[in-house]
């Protein structure tokens, strides 16, 4: 029995492999493929971001070369590859020569079907996922705020005035050495409606009136009045994105919001001016969405403000409440200032986030850019 040769086809090229590397590159999370001795073999733009190397030399070592001995995800894999099942740890810090301070990440870790030998991790930042919760508390703040000035104004205001013009009326009719005394009610009772008056700012609920707004001229407005004025001596670093879309905004109420955050930055650095740096910078992340409550809705906030700093830092028990109103790290602030800048923030849509570390202070204010089709309606629509 002889055998007959049957001719075949050469099999055509899969694209599988090229629309899942396109697919894992679109992820905003750090995915990585780990092989025999934790090897990395796979590892996707935003990993490539996350451990501030670039592909080529990941595949060159072990995840033990990245990672601080002892890490707890080291042992994720090898509960992963012990077990063969999915695992997910919550809130691990991640350490290392690669980062220059700990990160808090949530663990997705699993070995890959049809190659038990193959272990993927995927890494949210906690700070990303704790946006959401974050801003919200922003928000709650920012309506407690909002009715304490509305008695404030009620409340103190009036009796303010009628104190102060009793003290008019009795400096008339005493003595040099009293008129001191009349004169340091008149300037207390000033001093605290001034306080009033900036948190009456707060009780103001009326809608924006939004135009597309640029913002990189808010940003240039801004410098050139910190340059000419506090923030003399400090060297300023501009590094824009110029490909940015218009944000939907009111540009008074911006210019008040990156103004005071410029400022908060210039006070942290201190009197040594000659040494300070303030980084003014944009960018475009496509990857930030924030659920709007009581809604499947969830609205895209890729426009990316950052402001930061070489000064002291935040103290680490003030990070949590610093956008609270009447906290401050200033030993004559109100606490007001940033309180503000997450109600402006806020009512634009968007959010703010902090980190801070000694050197190094960083303010992310992350906006929606202006709706295309809302902006060529009002254009088209009858006048």
């Amino acid at each position: 029995m002889t055998k007959t040769a049957t001719a075949t086809r050469p099999a055509a090229p899969s694209r599988r492999p090229v629309e899942h590397d396109l697919l894992l590159a679109a992820l905003p999370h750090p995915i990585i493929v780990l092989g025999e001795e934790n090897r990395i073999v796979y590892a996707n733009s935003a990993a490539e971001a996350f451990l501030s190397s670039g592909v080529a030399l990941l595949k060159r070592i072990k995840l033990e070369e990245i990672v601080a001995f002892g890490c707890p995800l080291l042992g994720l894999v090898e509960q992963v590859r012990s077990s063969g099942s999915t695992v997910n740890e919550y809130g691990i810090e991640v350490s290392g020569p690669k980062f220059q301070t700990p990160k808090l990440v949530d663990v997705y870790g699993g070995a890959m079907p049809d190659n038990p030998e193959l272990v993927v991790l995927m890494l949210q930042q906690r700070n990303m996922a704790q946006m959401i919760e974050r801003q919200l508390t922003h928000r709650a703040a920012a309506r407690s705020v909002s009715g304490l000035a509305a008695v404030l104004a009620h409340e103190i205001k009036n009796p303010l005035s009628g104190i102060r013009g009793a003290a008019q009326l009795l400096e008339q009719g005493i003595t040099d050495a009293d008129r001191s005394l009349t004169q340091l009610i008149c300037s207390e009772t000033d001093r605290i409606r001034n306080l009033v008056d900036r948190m009456e700012v707060f009780g103001d609920e009326r809608p924006l009136v939004k135009e597309p707004v640029n913002i990189h001229d808010v940003l240039d407005h801004v410098r050139r009045l910190c340059e000419s004025g506090f923030g003399r001596g400090i060297r300023f670093i501009e590094d824009y994105d110029p490909s940015l879309p218009p944000v939907s905004g009111n540009r008074d109420k911006l210019v008040q919001a990156i103004l005071n955050l410029v400022k908060n930055a210039v006070e942290a650095i201190g009197e040594n001016k000659a040494q300070g740096r303030v980084v003014i910078q944009t960018s475009f992340r496509p990857g930030v969405r924030l659920s709007v409550q009581g809604s499947d809705m969830r609205i895209s906030l890729p426009l990316m403000i950052q402001i930061e700093d070489n000064g002291s830092g935040v103290p680490d028990h003030l990070k949590e409440h610093l956008f609270d109103p009447f906290v401050t790290t200033k030993p004559y602030g109100t606490g007001l200032g940033l309180a503000l800048v997450a109600k402006i923030i806020n009512d634009h849509g968007g959010i703010i986030e902090l980190d801070s570390e000694p050197k190094r202070t960083v303010f992310r204010v992350l906006l929606p850019m202006q709706d295309r089709a809302s902006t060529q309606n009002s254009r088209s629509s009858p006048r």
